[in-house]
Formats: C-alpha cells, sequence, structure tokens
C-alpha cells in the first residue's frame, strides 16, 4: 500500500502522458485543460487504494482511475455551461474561455474516451467495468436533473435532497472504489461491499461540503464561503433549519434565499445565524458523522486484514476533518 500523496503522484504521471493535444486542436485542447486544472483527484485515488486493497495492484487499475476521471470532469464541463458558471478551480471555465459549442463538443468526446479507456482489459473485466459506468452515468445525470428541479421548488424534502446528493456525488465515490475491485478480481460481495462504504462515504463527503460552504474558513476552502446561500441553493443546512424554526422564522428565511441581495455578506451571516441558531449546523455536523459510520459499519463485511480496514478508517476520518 502507498500513501494517499503517492497514489496521487502515480495518478498525475499517468494522467500527463492522456491528455496530450492532437487535432483538431479545439477539440482536444479544452480537454486537456480541464483535466490538468487539478482538484483533490479523490476518486482516480481510491479506485487506485482499493485496487491494492484486494492485492490486484494498482498500476493495473490505472485506466478505470482515470476514466473515473475524466467522466467526472466531463460532468463539470456541462455542469459549468448549465449554471453559468465562469470560474472551476479558480481559472476560466472551458465554455469561457472557448464558447459554449466547444464545452460541448469537447464533454462529449470526454464520455466517449471514459468508456474507452476500458477497452484496456480483459473481456470479463471490461464488461463489468462498463455495466457499472453505464449505471453510474446515468444516476449522476439524474441527481443533476434532481439537483436542477430543486432550483425552483419551495418543497424540496430531506430524503428528496439526500437521494439527489447520493446520486449526483456519492455513486462516483462508490463506483471508484467497485472499479478497482472489479480490476483487481475480488469476490462479488467484496465488490458491493467497498461500492457500499463508497456511497456512505461519499453522501458524508457532500454533507460536509454543504457544512464547509457555510462555515469553512476562506484562507482554506478553496471556494467562496457562502457561495449556497448567495446562489439560494437549499442544502441539508438550510432545509433543516426549515424543519427546525418556528412559522416565521421559516417564512424570512424562506424570503432571504428567494431574493438577490446586494449586500451579499450580509445575506451570508443573517442565513448562518439561521442555522446556528435553529440547530441545524449541529444537525448537519450529526448527518456527517452518521453517514461516516454507515460507510465503517460495512467494513465488518470486507474480507481484508484489519490493517487495511483501519487504512480506510482512516482515509474516511480525514475525509470529514478535512477543511477545503
Amino acid at each position: 500500500m502507498l500513501s494517499i500523496e503517492k497514489y496521487q503522484q502515480e495518478f498525475i504521471q499517468f494522467l500527463e502522458h492522456y491528455s496530450a493535444v492532437k487535432e483538431p486542436k479545439n477539440l482536444y485542447e479544452p480537454i486537456s485543460y480541464i483535466l490538468d486544472l487539478g482538484g483533490k483527484r479523490l476518486r482516480p485515488v481510491l479506485t487506485l487504494m482499493t485496487a491494492d486493497i484486494f492485492n490486484g495492484g494498482y498500476k493495473k487499475s490505472l485506466n478505470a482511475a482515470l476514466s473515473i476521471e475524466v467522466f467526472h470532469n466531463f460532468s463539470l464541463v456541462h455542469d459549468d455551461i448549465m449554471d453559468d458558471a465562469p470560474l472551476r478551480r479558480g481559472q476560466t471555465t472551458v465554455h469561457e474561455k472557448w464558447d459554449v459549442n466547444t464545452g460541448i463538443l469537447s464533454g462529449d468526446a470526454m464520455l466517449i474516451m471514459a468508456y474507452q479507456l476500458f477497452e484496456n482489459y480483459e473481456a470479463h473485466i471490461f464488461q463489468d467495468l462498463a455495466k457499472l459506468f453505464s449505471k453510474t452515468a446515468l444516476e449522476v445525470c439524474e441527481g443533476q436533473q434532481y439537483d436542477v428541479d430543486f432550483e425552483t421548488r419551495n418543497d424540496v424534502t430531506i430524503p428528496e435532497y439526500l437521494k439527489m446528493i447520493e446520486y449526483k456525488t456519492a455513486v462516483l465515490v462508490g463506483a471508484a472504489m467497485k472499479m478497482g475491485a472489479i480490476v483487481a478480481e475480488a469476490s462479488k460481495a467484496d465488490q458491493e461491499n467497498i461500492y457500499e462504504f463508497g456511497r456512505h462515504l461519499g453522501i458524508a463527503f457532500q454533507l460536509q461540503d454543504d457544512y464547509l460552504d457555510a462555515f469553512g474558513d476562506p484562507k482554506t476552502f478553496g471556494k467562496q464561503v457562502g457561495g449556497d446561500i448567495i446562489e439560494n441553493k437549499k442544502t441539508y443546512l438550510y432545509l433543516k433549519a426549515l424543519e427546525f424554526l418556528n412559522q416565521s422564522d421559516q417564512e424570512s428565511l424562506i424570503k432571504l434565499f428567494s431574493s438577490d441581495i446586494n449586500d451579499v455578506n450580509a445575506k451570508i451571516e443573517q442565513a448562518k445565524e439561521y442555522f446556528v441558531n435553529s440547530g441545524s449546523a449541529n444537525a448537519t455536523k450529526e448527518a456527517i458523522q452518521l453517514y461516516t459510520n454507515e460507510a465503517f459499519s460495512v467494513l465488518e463485511s470486507l474480507n481484508i486484514s484489519e490493517d487495511k480496514k483501519e487504512l480506510l478508517r482512516t482515509f474516511g476520518n480525514g475525509l470529514m476533518n478535512r477543511t477545503v
């Protein structure tokens, strides 16, 4: 087993050989651009680490890890177009740097390229990877649609929100880990259990992201703190606050999240007061811990050594205690 940093280095080295620009440049330059913007590389690292955990050797899983990363970045290119976002990881988004048509076409090419990477595996592994990938990619699209739908709804429930983040974020984390297990030819039971570990961890990860968006340290968070509040996003914090507040405060919070206020800092501070005073902030932290514990409970079913289970626990706790 390697350190997380070493898995990242090995993956980035592999990525650099892959993302060379070829003709037509206007198709492939945006692909290289988005893939080179960095990010946590969380999903490919999970694929490599899982392959090692099941004694398959991380090098054999590099193509699967790259497929996950290419797909993830494809979804970001198209999400940024849908959101009309000017920045991604602090840099100009693809559709702003080039144009919308280029963003759509380069994104389409990335989806195909992600599938193409499975061709480097034997037929039975290819088939299992492709089946998982197709299911996951469709769920990510469903999650994105739920997210879009929620923007115009004031009756979003917490179960609906949790389903949305499961599909939009968590299933890809689960799939990243299961791909490592598939390449390592782990048992079907271990493949399913490591998927469940990743899925629960993915939900906790997104809830932590929601929390950090409001309460993170601007010096370390890497994005504008309060971005979800400015965009009137109905996150877990917001929905829990509505559940706990009295009717008068509920109406005030709904009004705050249905208006564009010029003084965004005042809006952020006001929303955070509702989150803290209602108990929503604490409830969100409890939910993060709950889903992390759900992930850890799956570890007991895995046919791996106690040392490797402890490694996964350490990784999970690291994600939940992050500040970025």
